[in-house]
This record gives C-alpha cells, sequence and structure tokens, in this order.
C-alpha cells in the first residue's frame, strides 16, 4: 500500500497549482516509460470507461474518424481498438507520451500540439468525434479549448470528455468555470449535451464524470 500512495503521490505531482504548460509536458515526457505501469496500478479506469461512452453513442459506425485528445501513451486508444474502432489520430503536448504510442502502431496521425485557443493543424470538420480522457485536471486543458474542439469534428460529430468528477469542484480554473462554458456554447448553438454522466472507480476510489457533446455548428 505504501507504494502505491507513493506512486499516486508521484502521479499527483503532475497537477501541481501553478505549474507552467511547458513543466507540465515535461513531466509527462520524462514520465512516459513508466506511465501506463503507473496508472494500471493506481485502477486508472477512465480509459476504458471513455472508450465505451463514446462508442455507445457512436452506435455502431466502425469507420467513425476518431481524434484521441491528450493521447498519452494511447490507453484510451487500445480500449477503442477493442471495440473495433480503428480509424484513430492522436493529439498531445508531450512527444516522449506520443513516442509510446506510435512505438504501438494506434494511430494514423500523430500531433504535439498543447490543445487550448490556437488553432491546430487540422481541417475544419474534419473529425467524427472526439475521445478525450483525462486532459482536464490541474495545469492541464481549459475551457478556452472547446470551441477549437468543436470546429474540428463535424457537425453531428460527438465530443466525448471524461475527467475526475471532484475537479470540478477542487481546480481553481474550473470551479464555477467548466461547466458555464459548456452551457454558454450549448446556448449559443454550438453543441449539445448527450450525456453528463457520473462513473464509479474512474480513478482509485474516485468517481469520474462523462460528458458528450453533439456538434451543431
Amino acid at each position: 500500500m505504501a507504494d502505491i500512495e507513493a506512486t499516486d503521490a508521484f502521479c499527483h505531482s503532475s497537477q501541481k497549482p501553478g505549474m507552467s504548460s511547458t513543466e507540465v509536458l515535461r513531466f509527462y515526457d520524462n514520465w512516459a516509460e513508466k506511465y501506463d505501469k503507473d496508472l494500471l496500478d493506481l485502477n486508472y479506469n477512465g480509459p476504458r470507461q471513455c472508450a465505451e461512452a463514446l462508442a455507445e453513442v457512436l452506435s455502431g459506425n466502425k469507420a467513425a474518424r476518431i481524434l484521441d485528445v491528450a493521447a498519452g501513451t494511447g490507453q484510451c486508444a487500445m480500449e477503442l481498438i477493442k471495440l473495433g474502432y480503428t480509424n484513430l489520430d492522436a493529439i498531445d503536448g508531450s512527444q516522449g507520451m506520443l513516442d509510446i504510442a506510435q512505438s504501438r502502431n494506434l494511430y494514423h496521425r500523430y500531433i504535439c500540439d498543447f490543445l487550448g485557443p490556437r488553432r491546430l493543424d487540422i481541417q475544419d470538420d474534419h473529425y467524427d468525434a472526439i475521445a478525450c480522457c483525462g486532459a482536464f485536471s490541474q495545469g492541464h486543458m481549459k475551457d478556452d479549448c472547446f470551441p477549437e474542439l468543436i470546429r474540428i469534428v463535424k457537425p453531428g460529430g460527438l465530443i466525448c470528455i471524461a475527467m475526475r468528477e471532484e475537479f470540478l469542484r477542487t481546480v481553481e480554473a474550473y470551479k464555477d468555470k467548466l461547466e458555464p462554458a459548456m452551457t454558454t456554447l450549448e446556448d449559443k448553438g454550438s453543441w449539445e449535451q448527450v450525456a453528463r454522466d457520473i462513473v464509479p472507480k474512474y480513478y482509485r476510489d474516485k468517481d469520474g464524470v462523462i460528458f458528450i457533446y453533439r456538434v451543431l455548428a
């Protein structure tokens, strides 16, 4: 148990308040080789839960072109592939993480970039769906990325965001900000909420929340 708690503490050191995005990405580059083992030890079920939730709303469209956002080493992709979804691209700010994913031949395209308000090297209306698991935590992605996610997904396409539920209350950048930003975009007619589900044991004994939105414009 002491080893698990030490691993948990190490994992959370990627989420220290005040860390710059550069510091966060450097942390992930250095963590890449041990990342999968550590998260397996920590009973991280988020990638499986995210993949299953997205697959359910894709309704068997196995040809769907999916972008795995904050793809890391490809844990969510491996779960999607088990479910028959293989038309996958990856984006992550850590080249070290993407190198691990590329060694597994999980994706067609590997994009090393940090997703925020800046325009990505991806054309409009390109993807049928986005899977985004674990990208919303302290010092990571913010609500300013939502318009860019919407831009690169086809009208009628789906965006699935999975994160620890407690972060909606405990992370300053999300508290009273993340869900209101989602609602504002819904009020503008940019997307509509399909689901907001609490899932148990997302990370250790912590609940997760999975949001699914359908792009409207």
